[in-house]
């Protein structure tokens, strides 16, 4: 791995464990191994190298999210394979928890590939839900953008639950009440 690439990683793990005020440029120095100068030879400080972070973080997740989305199969099978999918449910999301963060949310440009992604996910899940109703897997009446909405949102809360509880067993039962539903 490239100075470069070890400093967008790096600026990702710090990111997810810290936050935008705890990544500091000496921290991120430290665990890439770079130096100052080659931090700044690829980025022109923190807030563009955090940019590229939260762009990988981002691109990362609707990677993650299309391999089982976007497989074969039935559209119950699909989303349960991706809400199912292993995770570290006491770490949270690296994207979501980035809504947490003050100093994230007040940057437009920052902000901008969180809203981004959580939007992709929402319209990805409605889409596919939309399938279903029309293929008969769900109920003529299912709204697929509210319902694909709360999908999302089982997911960042169920993080949060597990985090609260310190046990990752919330996080599955979360996810386990939300299929039940979407099942029924």
């Amino acid at each position: 791995m490239d100075t470069r690439e070890r400093l967008i990683e790096s600026t990702r793990e710090l990111l997810w464990e810290r936050g935008y005020v705890g990544t500091s440029p000496k921290a991120i120095q430290e665990r890439s191994g770079a130096g100052q100068g080659s931090m700044y030879h690829h980025f022109q400080g923190k807030p563009e190298l955090a940019l590229a972070a939260i762009d990988r973080s981002a691109a990362d997740l609707r990677a993650r999210a299309e391999a089982e989305l976007g497989g074969t199969g039935p559209v119950t099978a699909r989303i349960g394979a991706y809400l199912r999918r292993e995770r570290d449910a006491l770490k949270g999301c690296p994207v979501g928890r980035l809504t947490q963060d003050p100093d994230v949310m007040a940057d437009p440009g920052l902000r901008r590939p969180v809203e981004q992604t959580f939007a992709w996910l929402t319209d990805r899940l409605a889409g596919l839900l939309a399938e279903g109703r029309e293929n008969g897997e769900f109920d003529a009446g299912l709204d697929p953008v509210a319902t694909a909405t709360a999908l999302v949102a089982v997911l960042q809360g169920g993080y949060v639950l597990a985090r609260a509880a310190g046990s990752a067993a919330v996080y599955e039962r979360a996810v386990d009440g939300a299929l039940g539903l979407l099942t029924r």
